[in-house]
């Protein structure tokens, strides 16, 4: 698999990467097919976003024509990108100028059993709490030490994803997956003001289902209201949508809103 450093075949670091060093930085995983980055414009738009608030001179027109060239070569399978903000000296103050550096890590498609897709899933219920961060919220930065502590909460094959909440409870998404729910045919999703990361596939199924007419919120969503939801699914730019059928005792059923959604959304990755 290919690994390109700053749009060159490499496979090295430098050890005072900030990166490394304070996990001071961005990334993006982007589905490839037939040599083409899917939802590009949403990845680069998520991080320019990040740029802008981590104050990273990011060039999205190179890191846009390196993607693609990178894609191309890939051909099929997964292309992460990594973003840091280069090097620097020990000590949390930024050295300047700054030299961000840019990483591009090729993968092999990701292997998840068709019933995921079919059947749902079942969460873990994690407890892993998310912190709250409004200055990070929605970022997809390279700390990931929550993620990594609550995927190690389980190691069995019944559950395929976890469920994780706030400090104070609120229900915000899956370890690896945005979450949504389905009550009286409105879509609801949490709001990722103070932490959790702004999926690109989240705001894809947002935009449509505007375009379809399905009414949607975007708020807090409290445990009680998962627990009472119609249907529940889960999104990731990499598998498109999982039905989530299960949840400690609870239970869902596979619902024709989830069902709708999940089929231009399953033709948007196979094109």
């Amino acid at each position: 698999m290919p690994c390109w450093v700053d749009g060159q075949p490499g496979e090295s670091l430098p050890v005072v990467d900030r990166g490394l060093a304070y996990g001071d930085g961005l990334f993006e995983t982007i589905a490839v097919r037939r040599g083409r980055p899917l939802l590009l414009e949403r990845h680069l738009a998520r991080l320019a976003e990040g740029c802008i608030r981590l104050a990273i001179p990011g060039d999205l027109a190179l890191i846009r024509s390196e993607l693609l060239a990178f894609s191309a070569e890939l051909g099929e399978g997964v292309a992460k990108l990594l973003l840091t903000r280069g090097d620097g000296r020990r000590g949390y103050a930024v050295s300047q100028p700054l030299q961000p550096r840019r990483i591009l890590l090729g993968s092999p498609p990701p292997q998840y059993p068709p019933a995921h897709a079919e059947q749902g899933v079942r969460l873990h219920p994690c407890r892993t709490r998310l912190a709250e961060q409004p200055l990070l919220a929605g970022l997809k930065h390279l700390n990931r030490l929550e993620q990594v502590l609550a995927r190690a909460e389980w190691q069995d094959a019944e559950h395929a994803e976890g469920l994780m909440r706030d400090l104070s409870g609120r229900v915000i998404e899956g370890v690896f997956s945005n979450l949504f729910l389905v009550r009286d045919g409105r879509l609801l999703t949490a709001d990722l003001c103070r932490c959790g990361v702004a999926g690109v596939m989240r705001a894809e199924i947002l935009d449509l289902a505007e375009r379809m007419g399905i009414p949607v919120q975007v708020r807090d969503i409290a445990l009680a209201e998962l627990l009472a939801a119609d249907e529940v699914f889960l999104c990731n730019s990499l598998y498109g949508i999982w039905p989530v059928r299960g949840f400690e005792g609870h239970g869902w059923p596979v619902g024709t809103l989830t069902r709708k959604l999940q089929a231009p959304i399953r033709k948007l990755l196979d094109s």
